[in-house]
């Protein structure tokens, strides 16, 4: 008889996370060890419950679930992630899977097929969403032979805010010398870590100096 795969649903609303619970739960082979509403919940779980697969929301209040994933993934390196979410667009994506997820699935999978992700997950077998599969072949097709081109997809504000930000000026401190709100940079940040496909903005000012977009002055 097979082994049971263990679970860690991680997903701030209750409701979401106990219908998923209530149906695995009816799966001979699946078990629910844990759940959790925050990401900072789903590191701590991870770490004490070492589950074979940890079903991921990727918005959640305090530390968001890339985040979460990179830290899963460290607390607990046998765990599999897979990503259960609304969200599709590249700047979910990339990160996700650059920070550890193996799967990255939408939340109107069907429940069988998600029994099943979980199962292949527990295997090691990847499991993506149609639309993230098509961005990931694009992405390998155009396989960075453009790399150093990428910042041709930045608006020219975007490409003056990654310059701030290389320089190691805080979303405030941007705010202030563009004379925008610090919501607004918070926006472009967010649209410039999707588009370069970074997990952070260190990766992304560490790009920019790599790429040679900002130059070391002299005091």
């Amino acid at each position: 008889m097979a082994e049971t795969i263990s679970i860690l649903i991680a997903d701030d609303h209750a409701l979401v996370r106990h219908g998923i619970r209530d149906f695995l739960e009816l799966q001979g082979d699946l078990s629910v060890v844990g759940e959790a509403d925050s990401g900072e919940a789903a590191v701590r779980l991870a770490r004490e419950l070492a589950p074979d697969v940890v079903l991921m929301d990727l918005v959640m209040p305090g530390m968001g679930g890339v985040e979460a994933t990179r830290q899963v993934k460290q607390a607990s390196p046998h765990s599999q992630i897979i990503v259960l979410t609304s969200y599709h667009e590249d700047e979910y994506i990339f990160p996700a899977l650059r920070a550890g997820a193996l799967s990255y699935v939408l939340k109107d999978i069907g429940p069988e097929e998600l029994a099943d992700t979980v199962r292949r997950a527990a295997r090691g077998e990847s499991v993506l969403h149609p639309r993230v599969a098509a961005r990931v072949v694009q992405e390998v097709r155009g396989a960075r032979n453009d790399t150093p081109n990428l910042f041709t997809e930045l608006s020219d504000r975007e490409l003056e805010v990654l310059r701030l930000i290389a320089d190691g000026l805080s979303n405030a401190e941007i705010a202030r010398k563009l004379v925008i709100s610090e919501k607004t940079v918070k926006g472009h940040v967010s649209n410039i870590l999707g588009k370069l496909h970074m997990l952070d903005r260190t990766q992304a000012a560490v790009f920019a100096w790599q790429q040679g977009l900002v130059t070391r002055r002299d005091p």
